[in-house]
């Protein structure tokens, strides 16, 4: 037990975004009114919420194929056109939780594409989200991370999107590196901003914590991507940062010596994990804020 001395404090935003929050409620209210459905992948990039969604009747599933309920469900990170024609062509009920900023990133690309355009997408090629987009683009999309690695480009039109969860600032500075490698081979550019505000708001009100803090934690899943981000964004403070999926991570000698320290999660952690870390930390000696 501590001494009392320690402040808990919580950044000003953190935790389940709209799109997550949204996208968990719908599977929730399917399961309540009409049973049992396939999620392809876990609903969101939480071990929690997939578990407690698990217990509740619903299966992850990789593929289509592998569906054995009337209903399937795609994430909140999207999927490609294909998938949604398979699942008409096996007359199963969707439940389409597709996060709208996403959706907005697929229409973005699929109409780019259509106009012409090379797509070159800010994200990581392997995320779910980033995969669906490329599908969108119909063979027309490249994705990377890095001007370093940027695809071959004969010259002609170039679109450029991003992953939604990527910081607005670093894509632009993408966007910048890119421009300056291909001109004058770009003899048409379309940029268009498919960031999510959400994220920069987590990223901003947590270096705003980083100010009155003596060490961060951060909660979440370690194969969610924006908590990776968010976390990374925490140790380039130069404050002590834990990236922690759970309370039980949480060692006393992390905190001892400290006055304050800050409580942050990522856009798909639920509410419940964070209240189990501070109360973690209120078990150590802290006092809540």
């Amino acid at each position: 037990m501590g001494d009392g001395l320690l402040k808990i404090e919580l950044a000003r935003v953190y935790g389940f975004c709209p799109g997550v929050r949204r996208a968990v409620e719908m599977i929730e209210e399917h399961l309540a009114r009409e049973g049992a459905v396939a999620t392809l992948g876990a609903i969101v990039h939480n071990s929690r919420v997939v578990e407690t969604l698990a217990r509740k009747g619903a299966t992850v599933v990789k593929s289509v194929a592998e569906i054995e309920t009337p209903a399937v469900a795609i994430t909140a990170h999207g999927a490609g056109h294909e998938v949604y024609e398979e699942i008409r062509r096996r007359g199963l009920k969707l439940v389409d939780t597709t996060c709208p900023i996403v959706k907005r990133a697929q229409e973005v690309a699929r109409d780019l594409a259509r106009e012409g355009y090379t797509v070159l997408i800010y994200g990581e090629e392997a995320h779910p989200e980033v995969r669906g987009i490329l599908s969108w683009t119909a063979g027309k999309g490249y994705a990377t991370m890095s001007a370093d690695d940027l695809p071959p480009f004969k010259g002609g039109k170039l679109g450029i999107v991003s992953q939604t969860t990527k910081d607005p600032e670093t894509f632009w500075g993408f966007v910048r590196e890119v421009i300056r490698r291909l001109h004058p081979r770009i003899k048409d550019l379309r940029v268009v901003d498919t960031t999510c505000p959400e994220t920069g708001r987590r990223y901003r009100a947590a270096l705003e914590l980083a100010k009155r803090v003596q060490a961060i934690f951060v909660v979440g899943s370690r194969n969610s991507a924006n908590t990776r981000k968010l976390a990374e964004t925490c140790k380039k403070t130069g404050v002590p940062t834990y990236f922690i999926e759970s309370a039980d991570e949480i060692s006393p000698e992390w905190v001892r010596g400290l006055e304050r320290v800050g409580v942050t999660a990522g856009a798909s952690t639920p509410d419940e994990l964070v209240e189990e870390v501070v109360e973690r930390l209120k078990e150590l000696g802290g006092d809540g804020r």
